[in-house]
Parts: C-alpha cells; sequence; structure tokens
C-alpha cells in the first residue's frame, strides 16, 4: 500500500512527521505515539524523503533502504511510512503538504516537528506560507526545547500559540496555529547512530 491510498475518511486527524529517515529509530517512534496521544490523532504519517534539500548526500543510503528500515520501525497499526514525497514528485515541504491537502480535502493534517527543526524553520522554503498553510506541533528535544520556544520562527505569529492543554483542538484549528508538546525526550539521534555503525578505519 502506498500513502497516496491509504484510508482517509471525513474529519481524519493525521500527523505527518517528515524526514531523511536515515536511519529511521526509537525517538521517531516516541514523537509520533506521544503527538497521536496528545493532538488526538488517528494517524501518523512518516514522509521518508528521497534527499532532504539541506542535507549532503554523502553517507545517505538509498530511499529503499531508509524506507524499508522505517516501516520495520514504526510497529503500530496507525504509524504508516511512506516515500510520499518520491510518489508525489515534491522536494519540499510546503509542496508537499500543498499535494497532500489538495488530494485528501477532509483531512485535517498537522506537521510535527522536532525542537531542534524548528530552530532550523527559518532556512524551509517558504517556511512563513508553510506556517499559515498546516497547524504545527512541536515535540521537546534534549538541549533544543526552550530554544524552539524562543526561535524566530516561534516569534513570527505569536496570536497563533495554543496552550498545551488545548492540544487536541491544534488539527481543526485553521493555520497559522502552533502548538509545543510535552513527554519524555529521546537522546537518539540518526547522526549518532550513523556515527556508532560507522565501519572502524
Amino acid at each position: 500500500m502506498t500513502a497516496l491510498s491509504f484510508s482517509t475518511g471525513p474529519g481524519l486527524k493525521v500527523g505527518l512527521l517528515g524526514g531523511s529517515f536515515n536511519p529511521a529509530h526509537e525517538g521517531h517512534r516516541l514523537v509520533s505515539l506521544m503527538a497521536m496521544r496528545q493532538l488526538g490523532l488517528d494517524q501518523v504519517w512518516w514522509l521518508v524523503s528521497p534527499q532532504n534539500p539541506l542535507k549532503s548526500a554523502a553517507n545517505m543510503a538509498p530511499v529503499e533502504e531508509r524506507l524499508k528500515l522505517a516501516q520495520a520501525t514504526t510497529r503500530h497499526p496507525r504509524i504508516f511510512a511512506a516515500d510520499i514525497e518520491t510518489e508525489l514528485n515534491t522536494r519540499f515541504t510546503f509542496d508537499t503538504v500543498r499535494a497532500l491537502q489538495k488530494r485528501f480535502t477532509q483531512t485535517h493534517f498537522v506537521w510535527l516537528l522536532g525542537a531542534d527543526n524548528m530552530i532550523e524553520l527559518p532556512r524551509w522554503k517558504n517556511w512563513r506560507t508553510l506556517m499559515k498553510t498546516i497547524p504545527i506541533a512541536v515535540y521537546p528535544r534534549p538541549g533544543f526545547t526552550l530554544k524552539a520556544r524562543l526561535s524566530p520562527a516561534a516569534k513570527t505569529f505569536p496570536n497563533a500559540l495554543l496552550d498545551g492543554s488545548d492540544a487536541k483542538a491544534l488539527a481543526t484549528r485553521a493555520a497559522p496555529a502552533l502548538c509545543f508538546l510535552e513527554g519524555p525526550q529521546s537522546s537518539q539521534s540518526a547522526t549518532a547512530i550513523r556515527r556508532q555503525n560507522a565501519p572502524v578505519k
């Protein structure tokens, strides 16, 4: 089954977790599980990017390999991994979100973002328009959580911020809408895993 054939009935709430997943790990799964619980999501889709425009292609495993591992890592009936950007022929998050919203008009999408990526958001293509296109939920990461709350992106739309107690309303809010989630934090990172698994020279 491809992402474009997922079941998305009227009013379904779906979290989108994008990234290279090079490789997928338990941190990705933790964010997905906590987001489903706090946001009241019906599903979470892992969007395995063919090539992140902001990352080097060096040491990037083939998308087929990353997708296979991501699918094996989800281990949940409502978390799905797909190379949806390959299917949609999109390269940037903004274009991917717009394409999904156009295809699944009755689905409420939320973009899931780690606190570290919230800090980097101003480097993304059309990031301000992206924030006005889809609600965003930010999950804490060790060493980045406070910085994310004080980041330029977080301050761009000050009236868009929802209190954590209103998190379940985020998916149906008109963008811009932003919510910082809370919960256990994973110290795992794809960079550290690649370094650990690198052959000894």
